[in-house]
């Protein structure tokens, strides 16, 4: 049943029956991409862990990650001993492979959301499930690992993105990630509607962007190297400690500036195809449009990360980033 799960869902038949059990435990069928499974025997110190994958639609790796890890689940190779609510977001943009279908489901997710649409309606779903599954599980320690891929290559291929948030990350998190094979970590410097955001933001959960390699189609992703990220998943699901390595073997980056496109004539000086993490040094000149001007590097080189000339005005186009001090 599990790991028929997202072939149903991509198919567009979820079965009648909206429950039922396995070895280690139970499943709900919430809504369509979002369900719920129970241990029959929880861990005392257990999360309760959020996975979610495909809020891009293109984004296939996380949903072969998530896949192999319901199969475990379903032959009972691992035991259930969290609460779990599994997530795949944009179901329609999903099927399709593409990024979305009318417009960036990752900065939708604020509960003073107005707009209507495929995308909209989509995070006010999601944005329930994420509130009544917290509710439920309200004594346990809240986790959220929103797991996606980047459009383009990185010197870094695997980081993380930590929301900006008055929640604290725990130093626990940092040793988990760097067993998880994560190479980088980029500290947001304000408030992005992203998902991981807003468990962070609104549930003061211990929430995280991951960017897990390159968007691929389904079948063409090289998952041995996301090995270590899949026994951090196996062992949170466990409800058991994860394994451990110090913060110091990841490179960790603050963000200094939001690059944004504020008109039609928006231009980026650099090629299309830079890799995330690409220094620039200073006096170089990175972008103009006619509402800003130009954007030059100041005193202290830059790194830019998430370049993309073609968002929409008013959307970002790049962050700027600079080296910060590993957190223990």
């Amino acid at each position: 049943m599990l790991e028929h799960w997202l072939d149903w869902t991509l198919d567009d038949r979820l079965p009648t029956r909206r429950s039922g059990r396995f070895a280690s435990g139970s499943y709900t069928f919430h809504a369509p991409g979002v369900m719920e499974l129970t241990p029959k025997t929880p861990q005392p110190d257990a999360h309760c862990c959020i996975f979610s994958a495909a809020i891009h639609g293109n984004e296939t790796a996380p949903v072969e990650l998530i896949g192999a890890w319901l199969s475990a689940l379903e032959a009972g190779s691992i035991t259930l001993g969290a609460p779990v609510l599994v997530i795949l977001g944009n179901i329609p943009a999903l099927r399709v492979q593409q990024r979305f279908i009318e417009t960036n489901l990752n900065r939708l997710f604020n509960r003073d959301l107005s707009d209507s649409g495929v995308e909209p309606d989509r995070a006010r779903e999601l944005m329930a499930a994420v509130d009544r599954f917290y509710a439920d599980h309200a004594q346990r320690p809240k986790l959220h690992y929103d797991l996606h891929t980047a459009i383009r290559d990185s010197l870094f291929p695997r980081f993380i993105v930590e929301p900006f948030s008055k929640t604290a990350t725990t130093a626990d998190q940092w040793h988990w990630l760097a067993a998880a094979g994560m190479q980088a970590v980029l500290h947001q410097h304000q408030t992005s509607w992203t998902f991981s955001h807003y468990s962070k933001h609104y549930h003061q959960a211990q929430a995280f962007t991951f960017e897990l390699g390159r968007v691929a189609p389904f079948g063409q992703n090289d998952m041995a190297p996301l090995a270590p990220m899949q026994a951090l998943l196996t062992a949170l699901s466990q409800g058991q400690t994860p394994p451990r390595q110090v913060p110091e073997k990841m490179t960790f980056f603050q963000v200094q500036h939001e690059l944004m496109r504020q008109a039609e004539d928006f231009t980026l000086y650099f090629a299309s195809d830079t890799p995330n993490f690409s220094c620039f040094e200073p006096g170089t000149r990175l972008a103009w449009d006619s509402v800003a001007g130009d954007f030059i590097v100041g005193d202290t080189p830059l790194y830019v990360v998430f370049p993309n000339a073609n968002v929409a005005i008013g959307a970002r186009a790049a962050l700027l980033v600079s080296p910060s001090q590993a957190v223990n």
